[in-house]
């Protein structure tokens, strides 16, 4: 069983937050810095072990540049994630680049950074070749999709299905055609997998992908430098799901890593599970009301967290000051675009909610505020980090209306030179 708690006491908690608009993110420094620290001494044992740190799960420089203060890198999908990491101090190797249909401009900024590029398809070979105008990097990484040998889930797909990475014949060839365009250093990505909570999955990834390297090697003497897990590590979203227990699922792999005589290097791109449990949106019931069922409206919509509409995920919600009343009121916790999916929470228990009550909801520090819109030109809301000393700290600022319309062109607009 999981538990889900405040970062502070209800009271700290709402005094913390008495004078800052809702809704916002929160981050608790202290958490993520921890939860980090305790991956990486879990595979301390790995030759050169290194986490990715998926940009795309929580894209703030705030965020990213703590962890790279623990030796983090980045794992980065496009032309501004690239520029947020070099902005947040990783730059070269510490940078891996994976992408799909991916423009010529975006390889040769991720070349230029010297970021290991990972190919996603077998075609981007003569493509990322003639968009560095005849060069090829001296490392080069692809991306392999195993297909009917493994099973995917909701978010990433079955692999069959799946738009990403090359099939196993086709991996062989990449690798050929890489070393004749003068690759001379190569590592080898999967990721098969999003927010899985089962350990053994993640195992038989790591022994698929051992079993890859011994055959690249035998058939092509190909030494493969490094394998990327990819992310996929879950979080215990809901109260009766189990935490991955790092510690068991670094020596299960540890134990392949020697039964299949390995030297590579054992690489991860995990955002999810370093800061998806400490993150939290925090809001506002506007109104409740009855109609065929009982709503709670907030002052947050799924601009500010899609993933319950996207995915019919599940978000553990709180309300403030209330966590010891009975549970005994049913509710649709809802938000204000015009989309009947723009709720957080369909037929939820809760204790009974007041117009004014802070509601938070927990476990948004990946992919929450980082896949917000501006659908029915809502504006994104601030991000706060709780420091280590208990301050709030404000990270990034709401967005206004002349942000909003500052890209646009009409009479009477100001014009950028």
């Amino acid at each position: 069983m999981s538990e889900k708690k405040l970062p502070l006491s209800s009271n700290e908690f709402i005094n913390a937050i008495k004078d800052i608009p809702t809704p916002f993110h929160l981050y608790d420094e202290k958490a993520i810095i921890d939860n980090a620290k305790a991956f990486k001494e879990a595979f301390a044992w790995a030759p050169g072990f290194t986490n990715f740190f998926a940009v795309k799960a929580c894209p703030n420089p705030s965020i990213i540049k703590r962890l790279a203060a623990l030796g983090f890198g980045a794992d980065c999908s496009s032309l501004p994630e690239l520029l947020l990491s070099k902005a947040s101090g990783i730059t070269g190797e510490r940078i891996v680049f994976t992408s799909n249909d991916t423009p010529a401009e975006e390889f040769r900024v991720a070349y230029e950074l010297g970021a290991i590029i990972n190919l996603d398809d077998v075609t981007h070979i003569d493509y990322l070749y003639n968009a560095l105008g005849g060069r090829f990097p001296e490392l080069i990484c692809f991306r392999y999709n195993p297909g009917p040998d493994r099973t995917g889930n909701a978010i990433i797909g079955n692999p069959v299905e799946a738009k990403y990475g090359v099939t196993k014949s086709q991996l062989f060839d990449c690798y050929r055609k890489a070393k004749a365009l003068g690759a001379k250093r190569f590592g080898l990505h999967t990721m098969v997998a999003s927010n899985e909570l089962n350990g053994d999955y993640i195992v038989e990834t790591a022994r698929m992908l051992f079993t890859l390297v011994n055959e690249i090697k035998k058939e092509l003497d190909i030494d493969i430098e490094f394998i990327d897990m990819g992310g996929g590590i879950g979080i215990p979203y809901r109260l009766e799901d189990e935490r991955i227990d790092l510690n068991e699922l670094s020596s299960k792999i540890e134990k392949l890593y020697k039964d299949y005589n390995q030297k590579v290097r054992l690489t991860f791109e995990c955002g999810r599970m370093i800061t998806g449990p400490y993150g939290y949106l925090v809001t506002k019931a506007l109104h409740v009301t009855s109609k065929y069922k009982e709503y709670v409206g907030l002052d947050a919509c799924m601009s500010d967290l899609m993933r319950p509409a996207l995915y019919g995920s599940y978000h553990h919600i709180t309300v403030v000051g209330k966590e010891d009343m009975p549970k005994d009121h049913v509710y649709d916790v809802t938000g204000s675009l015009c989309e009947n999916n723009d709720k957080f929470a369909i037929d939820r228990k809760l204790p009974k909610v007041d117009e004014g009550d802070i509601i938070v909801i927990h476990d948004t520090g990946a992919h929450g505020f980082s896949m917000g819109f501006n659908y029915n030109a809502k504006l994104r809301h601030a991000e706060y980090l709780l420091t280590a000393d208990k301050k709030l700290v404000m990270i990034r600022r709401a967005e206004t209306y002349d942000d909003y319309v500052k890209t646009l062109r009409f009479e009477g607009a100001e014009v950028e030179v």
